[in-house]
């Protein structure tokens, strides 16, 4: 169940379903206003032709949080309030700030996906997000567009798939465990998905016990096996990979996957570099999703 900036659930009905209500109802009920208040705010609304909720804020009656808080519930929108509910990272922006223009873009990137690459008339393929040097923001687009599909209502699988520098784990605010090497080594199963509890429909899979033999085992025709496994359990499946500088990781994950899409860093990536990665992509059959320019 979705909470409350201050872990009180919100309003249920006799079917356990949200109430649709207004944003003002929302604010006054969280904040326990009362009708002087909420009348300071309905003219300060007037008055300067803003919104409720901007009114609240401007007042001091509520906070930007408070806002955001109510308007997920007004739209039945999974949100996790900035700081890290649950250790979630601030770097989740479509989790902690999902109106902000940086979640837009993530949302734009969802739907462009679900038009082309990741189509229902398509070939069932999870996405593999590359780049070609460490730092270029990859792992922080892969955990972001996973949030964005799985705020659509549907089961979203996110699997760090780097072995070499993972990190998704520290910005769910999960511990790594048992994960995707042992599985691929045979010592674990596909249940060692965990399921990321601030944020319902999104699962995720660790990098597990990081091998010394990381593309040997990417390799296995066991990963093809899992991958069509989890592509039957999951609308949607995400994976994170190492940097193409440490070698064919990447390259082979995406003919695995299906699919791919390119993270460079805006006045830090090479364009060279790029290019070379789309053709080496590009000999591996997968099909190329696009390639995005990072600010982050």
């Amino acid at each position: 169940m979705t909470t409350t900036p201050e872990g009180r659930a919100p309003a249920l009905d006799q079917g356990h379903q949200l109430v649709d209500r207004s944003i003002g109802d929302l604010i006054s009920d969280l904040r326990k206003l009362d009708a002087r208040q909420i009348e300071l705010i309905v003219q300060h609304q007037r008055k300067h032709g803003v919104r409720f909720g901007e009114a609240a804020i401007a007042l001091k009656f509520a906070s930007r949080s408070d806002v955001l808080w109510a308007l997920s519930q007004q739209f039945h929108y999974p949100y996790a309030a900035e700081g890290g509910l649950d250790g979630l990272s601030s770097e989740l922006v479509a989790a902690t700030d999902p109106f902000c223009d940086a979640a837009e873009v993530f949302r734009d990137v969802r739907s462009q996906l679900l038009m082309d690459v990741l189509a229902p008339d398509e070939p069932r393929r999870a996405l593999a997000v590359l780049s070609p040097n460490v730092g270029d923001g990859k792992t922080y687009f892969a955990a972001n567009l996973a949030v964005a599909f799985s705020q659509l209502g549907e089961s979203t699988l996110l699997i760090d798939a780097d072995m070499r520098t993972p990190r998704q784990h520290q910005l769910l605010g999960l511990q790594p465990g048992t994960g995707l090497s042992n599985i691929l080594a045979g010592r674990a199963t596909a249940d060692a998905v965990q399921p990321v509890a601030a944020l319902p429909g999104l699962h995720f899979l660790s990098v597990g016990t990081l091998p010394p033999n990381p593309l040997e085992l990417m390799q296995r025709s066991s990963f093809s096996f899992l991958m069509q496994e989890l592509l039957g359990r999951y609308d949607h499946v995400i994976v994170d990979t190492p940097a193409a500088e440490h070698g064919a990781d990447g390259r082979v994950l995406a003919a695995r996957c299906g699919a791919a899409l390119i993270i460079g860093r805006r006045d830090r990536t090479r364009m060279e570099a790029i290019q070379s990665l789309v053709q080496q992509i590009a000999r591996s059959h997968a099909k190329i999703a696009g390639v995005m320019l990072n600010e982050h």
